[in-house]
């Protein structure tokens, strides 16, 4: 028995950390970024969403947003043909805390109007 507890909390424990930490993300606030995706990469183990933002100069900056994971993506309804490089969005996320151009995904405004938002409590 004591075996098969320390195999479940080593199986447990390892997974967990295999995981990285959302501490990099400032979840006390959000940014709304309106831009053009560049790229839509639907891929294990998050997806991201890579879009172009043009700053007050007039000049565009990339701005890498992580989602989720791809099935609860695709059951969100972002499945992998969804966004497409070209396409204008608006998103909503919280900004990494060192001020880089990225963000945690929150919400998605298609060019259509739909607006998907993240399962995950905001």
């Amino acid at each position: 028995m004591r075996t098969t507890l320390a195999l479940i909390a080593a199986l447990v424990g390892g997974s967990a950390l295999a995981h990285h930490s959302g501490a990099m993300f400032d979840r006390t606030k959000k940014v709304e970024l309106a831009g053009t995706v560049k790229q839509y990469q639907f891929a294990n183990p998050h997806v991201w969403i890579e879009l172009m933002v043009p700053a007050k100069d007039g000049k565009a900056v990339q701005w890498s947003i992580e989602g989720e994971g791809p099935p609860i993506m695709a059951r969100m309804g972002l499945g992998p043909s969804v966004l497409k490089a070209g396409d204008k969005v608006t998103i909503q996320a919280h900004p990494l805390r060192d001020g880089r151009t990225g963000g945690s995904f929150i919400a998605i405004t298609l060019a259509d109007g739909k607006v998907v938002t993240s399962v995950r409590p905001q």
